[in-house]
This record gives C-alpha cells, sequence and structure tokens, in this order.
C-alpha cells in the first residue's frame, strides 16, 4: 500500500488534484476523492467539469446517480461505491480507511501541517505501508522522503 503525501507549497489542491485525478483514470484507474466538507466537494465536481477548456474528467457527487458507473467519485467519507482502489484526500485530514485502499493521496497545505506530519509519524513503521513525502520545488515536485 502506497501512500503520497503531497505538500501544497507553489500551487493550490485545485491546480493539482486534476493532474492527479487524470493520471490515475488514464491508467484505467478509478479514483474516490473525499472532503468532509460540503461546499469544497461541490467546488471540486464543478472543477472536474472544466478545470482545462479541452478536458472532461467523469466523475459525480456520491448519490447522485449509479456511482459504480463513475471513474471518479467524491464523497464525504472513504467508503469507494465505485469499486476504486486509489483514494485523494482532498480536506486534508487523515483517515486511517484509506490503508484498505491500494494507493493514497493525502493533500495538504502549510496550515495542515501539524496534523499531515502527525499522520506520517503515525504510518512510520507499519507493514506493507510504503510512504512518500512529495513537495513542491522550483522545478517541480520533488520526493523527500
Amino acid at each position: 500500500m502506497q501512500v503520497d503525501f503531497y505538500h501544497l507549497t507553489r500551487q493550490p489542491l485545485e491546480q493539482i488534484l486534476p493532474r492527479l485525478a487524470e493520471r490515475v483514470v488514464a491508467g484505467g484507474g478509478r479514483l474516490l476523492i473525499v472532503s468532509g466538507d460540503a461546499p469544497q466537494r461541490a467546488a471540486l465536481d464543478r472543477l472536474l467539469w472544466d478545470y482545462t477548456a479541452d478536458s472532461f474528467l467523469p466523475h459525480a457527487q456520491a448519490g447522485a446517480g449509479d456511482d459504480a458507473a463513475q471513474p471518479i467519485l467524491i464523497a464525504p467519507e472513504p467508503v469507494a461505491g465505485n469499486a476504486a482502489r486509489n483514494i485523494l484526500i482532498a480536506d486534508a485530514m487523515w483517515r486511517d480507511a484509506a490503508l484498505e485502499f491500494d494507493r493514497a493521496f493525502h493533500l495538504f497545505d502549510e496550515s495542515c501541517i501539524d496534523a499531515a506530519r502527525a499522520a506520517w509519524k503515525g504510518l512510520a513503521g507499519r507493514e506493507s505501508i510504503e510512504r512518500r513525502y512529495w513537495k513542491q520545488g522550483a522545478r517541480g515536485w520533488e520526493q523527500a522522503g
């Protein structure tokens, strides 16, 4: 199980999340995006419709239709109604239920750095968990841990 911590220092979530979602779907995977914040879920729903002029990421909010048919599902809890094996935590609040997936993306900014550090430390030494820490450097994403 791989957990990627993405420390957002140069670009906001709204610029990073669609790119990650795009890569998961392009690779044939499904993605569950989790946020406990209803306004953030609504904003992410709008974002995935038109984050660039020539793109569209097929998605829906959980409960808005046939969850099982969605390559990308936006939900308040880490329950993959779309059978996703990839989870992206958009509200920066780590949930151990993410460990039930094959890969987790944990995105956070400076305002949540202490909670992210606690999550990082909490995963240390746990069997079959590979942690990676990514930060935004001058030339893009750099793996720091």
